[in-house]
């Protein structure tokens, strides 16, 4: 493996201090893990002019937001991000310094969307509420200073699925609106059997265990991997979706998956911008404090829907 060297410090910096996979922790250890390990390659959060935290209404309960704006003169466009950790593990902490960054560089109004977690609740509960939270970011953005009708979706990780997987809620309810998406590393199919799922096995990093381990989690039964609400590789038309930028990482075991959603989007007609950035692993999106390759990453997720924003082209 020719690891990035940042990421090839980090990794032995892990192997010296004897890190455990997460799927080898309890719940709670994993879940304070996760948030630990996040915040300390996040760098330090950027300044916004603004946060406000809020209780939403969601499907079956409460839900937290977490608004960010960035200066600037209103309206602003909107920008719905979801946090990674297979479903099972995050918060919006998880993204907090992700978010402050792309309202900053995007110039957008962005808003964290908490979810339920498996597996406590399982599959449908995570996009139902991440739609719940899209509806809610829409009908109330101008309370914020945002603009209704510029509104993208994204996330990394499990994010990046429920992204996808709103998108496509979306489009088939014909409502809301969705401009964009941005899909980090996303799952996109259950049932993979790619040469990233296979090769990326190495427990000192995201790997094949790591997957099984969050679809377990995640689903009650193997019987609901094949919806495409769960694997939006597998749904049967990709018309008409939003234009998206996909993003992967070399050793990342959701690679594959990754690259054949933006594949299967392009083939429909959607278009579709896709980067896989070499030598870095699965997670490196949120460590723009100690990856450059994640602050890049970061930078061109910001560009991308600047200029998504700035179109007049919503759709295909």
């Amino acid at each position: 493996m020719a690891f990035d060297p940042q990421l090839q410090a980090l990794y032995d910096q892990r192997a010296a201090q004897g890190v455990r996979p997460l799927y080898t922790m309890s719940l709670a250890e994993a879940r304070a893990a996760d948030l630990a390990a996040i915040q300390a390659d996040s760098g330090t959060p950027e300044p916004v002019a603004q946060v406000i935290d809020e209780s939403i209404p969601g499907p079956a309960g409460p839900l937290p937001v977490r608004v960010y704006r960035p200066a600037g003169e209103g309206p602003l466009p909107v920008l719905v991000y979801f946090f990674g950790g297979g479903w099972t593990l995050g918060s919006i902490e998880t993204s907090d310094a992700i978010c402050r960054s792309l309202a900053n560089a995007a110039g957008c109004l962005t808003v964290a969307v908490g979810y339920r977690l498996a597996p406590e609740h399982k599959f449908p509960a995570a996009p139902q509420d991440c739609l719940a939270g899209v509806r809610w970011a829409v009908e109330h953005a101008g309370r914020f200073g945002g603009d209704p009708a510029r509104v993208a979706v994204g996330g990394d990780s499990a994010g990046g699925n429920l992204a996808a997987v709103v998108s496509l809620m979306a489009r088939d309810a014909a409502a809301p609106d969705i401009l964009a998406q941005l899909l980090v590393y996303p799952n996109t199919d259950y049932l993979a059997d790619t040469p990233s799922r296979r090769e990326n096995t190495d427990p000192l990093l995201f790997n094949d265990k790591s997957v099984q381990w969050y679809w377990d989690n995640y689903l009650a039964s193997p019987e609901d991997g094949v919806s495409p609400l769960v694997s939006p590789l597998r749904a049967a038309d990709h018309s008409g979706l939003p234009q998206a930028l996909v993003i992967t990482a070399e050793y990342d075991p959701l690679r594959d998956e990754g690259e054949q959603y933006a594949e299967r989007l392009r083939e429909s007609g959607v278009r579709v911008e896709a980067t896989r950035y070499p030598g870095v692993a699965h997670g490196f999106f949120a460590m723009a404090g100690s990856l450059d390759a994640g602050r890049r990453a970061v930078e061109q997720a910001a560009a991308y829907l600047r200029t998504a924003f700035a179109g007049a082209t919503t759709k295909g």
